[in-house]
């Protein structure tokens, strides 16, 4: 066997299984832990007297998005090349253990573990594109990943000079400006000097697999938000308001499975398989999926405030997360409704609407009355939903992303 046929096996083949492998599955249970950690340091920073709440939160915004290009590049190689290979399985498990020591060095990421989770971030960030480029040998694709590689390289230099620093204030700012970098270098194709950019929308992907890891990451998002719910109540004192407020959040949350997978979460699968660019399709609705996910962990720090404090008297910061994560939830889903059918359902607006207005009136409200007026919202768009499907065959997808017209030419190399 040549190298070019060496490097070649790597790639998917038109037997390969567009399901998620277990190992995939497997890589997943550590970011279950790792938003549970997300969450936990917003909550003690909402709790903690005395602490500047909103650039707290910006810094955990910025540690929960490092984590979530980590998973969204892992599960775009796993959508190009075939999981049940060696060296794949291998950038997998390694990119099991780098996002596993993130998630232990987050909660203390902007003191004393800084250089610990810069490393484990840059190790995964560099090594797999380094580790698949290697393993392809002499293939025309390997032009993408040492693309990545050098572009990641120099981000690289940011986010150590971050770390080494000791003011967390210069800290945020270099993180900032390396997390700015590596997001750019996914929006614009990682252009390098005389190679040029490789956008992924232009990518050769499995798209029915690429769109069932999107589905899981936010199945994901509300398993971890089950698990506040349950630690939360299971610590408190077992009180008829707050079994209220254990009661709505759950209900909340079943709200969001119902809502997302109406039709749409359904069909992303058969809309990313019938694309003819499943690329451009995965790369949009992957931007739509880290704001939805977003929205859920915010609401899921609500539901600990609620349950612990459901008639205490309701701060400005509350607000944004039990009013403000069910609206970014349902204004990305309008978005991803738009990506798979061309249309926005108004109900979803008239919620997003309806949820803003709610947070200033929310104040003059107990916690516990604040979500019951939010899950409320929620179920008035579940029970819309379901009306207006009553007895319709299912609709089919039509993204204006994919109007008919010549498709792109694709590169060898992508």
């Amino acid at each position: 066997m040549t190298e070019d046929q060496r490097g070649a096996a790597l790639l998917r083949g038109a037997v390969s299984s567009p399901r998620a492998s277990f190992l995939e599955l497997f890589f997943d249970l550590v970011f279950v832990f790792a938003l549970t950690r997300v969450s936990q340091r917003i909550i003690d920073d909402v709790a903690s007297p005395g602490r500047d709440v909103w650039s707290e939160v910006a810094q955990t915004l910025l540690l929960f998005l490092a984590l979530w290009l980590v998973w969204t590049l892992t599960a775009w190689v796993t959508s190009r090349y075939e999981p049940e290979r060696g060296v794949i399985q291998f950038v997998v498990v390694a990119s099991m253990f780098g996002s596993m020591v993130m998630a232990v060095a987050l909660p203390r990421a902007f003191a004393e573990r800084a250089l610990t989770f810069a490393c484990a971030y840059l190790a995964m960030q560099i090594g797999r594109p380094l580790l698949v480029t290697v393993a392809l040998r002499r293939h025309p694709r390997r032009t993408v990943t040492v693309r990545i590689v050098a572009w990641m390289t120099v981000g690289a230099l940011a986010w150590l000079a971050g770390a080494l620093v000791p003011q967390p204030t210069l800290r945020a700012v270099l993180w900032t400006a390396g997390l700015a970098w590596d997001y750019a270098g996914l929006a614009l194709g990682w252009p390098v000097p005389r190679l040029g950019p490789t956008r992924v929308s232009g990518w050769a992907v499995m798209g029915e697999h690429l769109a069932e890891r999107y589905q899981q990451i936010f199945l994901i998002a509300l398993g971890e938000t089950i698990l506040i719910i349950g630690f939360t109540f299971s610590n408190s004192g077992f009180s008829a308001a707050g079994f209220g407020a254990f009661a709505l959040s759950f209900l909340v949350t079943a709200l969001f499975w119902r809502i997302y997978f109406h039709r749409a979460g359904h069909l992303l699968t058969e809309a990313i398989r019938v694309a003819r660019s499943p690329g451009l399709l995965g790369e949009s609705t992957s931007w739509t999926h880290l704001v939805m996910v977003a929205g859920v962990l915010l609401t899921g720090v609500g539901y600990e405030l609620v349950i612990d404090h459901p008639y205490a008297r309701m701060e400005p910061s509350w607000a944004v997360f039990v009013t403000g994560g069910p609206a970014l939830f349902l204004a990305a889903r309008a978005r991803f409704e738009y990506e798979i059918f061309g249309r926005v359902s108004r109900s979803r607006l008239a919620g997003v609407l309806a949820l803003v207005a709610l947070a200033p009136l929310a104040l003059r409200m107990s916690p516990l009355v604040a979500l019951a007026s939010a899950a409320a919202v929620l179920a008035a768009i579940a029970v819309r939903d379901m009306a207006r499907s009553w007895g319709r065959s299912v609709e089919r997808p039509a993204s204006p992303l994919e109007r008919p017209g010549p498709a792109r030419p694709q590169r060898a190399e992508e």
